[in-house]
């Protein structure tokens, strides 16, 4: 499937875009089949199934394990590369088109210093990978200041409508107060992504408070990761019973 078309789908009659966060092919699968147009792979999800802490993934662990993703479904498929892995833009754009994904996240905190990265140079380097990517890649930046206590919508708009001259589709102001979606979207003019977290909005709701997309981060894997431990917990109380 095309960027066009994952592209499109933030622009549809059927807000918000909701997006699964496959972190595994069996798993793509399901959400496929059951009818969703689109996912998007969540780094967290994935460090966590190859046993890495978040933001520790190998990047060719972590292109191996989008495009087994990639090839298990035939809809569009979005993939979180963190802030790039300190890759050139022709390097990331060249990984991502041959794990077959149409869209990424990009971050502005920087991994070397685990600061917000100047404004500037992230606008900068999505223009660099707009300008690889062409139309090939639907360009999700996702903006870190909720994440780093920079609180109300003022610097996190300063950064979307640059990240937005620089080429982005849409963008992530990630831990966004629900509330201020609707104010970040007039503000910056992109469709907006934003994160179900387990005591906040459901999607829908997120939706008619401003989000365009909606996505859960490494959300379903530990919902996935909680489901099995309750398993494993009863096959012991089986076993105990047996005994």
């Amino acid at each position: 499937m095309t960027a066009a078309a994952l592209r499109a789908l933030h622009h549809g009659p059927r807000l918000p875009l909701v997006l699964p966060g496959p972190w595994d092919a069996a798993g793509a699968r399901v959400f496929a089949d059951a009818g969703f147009p689109a996912l998007a792979t969540p780094s967290a999800g994935i460090a966590a199934s190859l046993g890495y802490a978040d933001g520790q993934t190998p990047p060719d662990e972590m292109f191996a394990a989008v495009a087994r993703i990639v090839r298990s479904v035939d809809i569009p498929v979005s993939a979180d590369v963190e802030a790039g892995y300190g890759l050139s833009a022709k390097e990331l754009v060249g990984r991502l088109m041959d794990a077959g994904a149409v869209g990424c996240n990009l971050e502005d905190t920087d991994p070397t210093t685990g600061a917000l990265r100047d404004p500037q140079e992230q606008a900068d380097w999505l223009a660099r990978v707009r300008a690889e990517a062409g139309e090939a890649l639907v360009l999700n930046a996702r903006i870190d200041t909720y994440l780093h206590g920079v609180q109300g919508t003022e610097e996190a708009v300063r950064r979307g409508r640059m990240y937005a001259a620089a080429g982005a589709d849409c963008v992530f102001p990630i831990l966004a107060p629900p509330p201020e979606l609707a104010a970040l979207a007039g503000g910056i003019g992109l469709p907006v992504n934003a994160v179900v977290t387990p005591d906040g909005p459901a999607p829908r709701e997120l939706g008619a408070l401003g989000a365009a997309r909606v996505t859960f981060g490494g959300g379903l894997q530990r919902r996935s990761t909680a489901a099995v431990a309750g398993m494993a917990e009863r096959l012991l109380e089986e076993l105990g019973a047996e005994g």
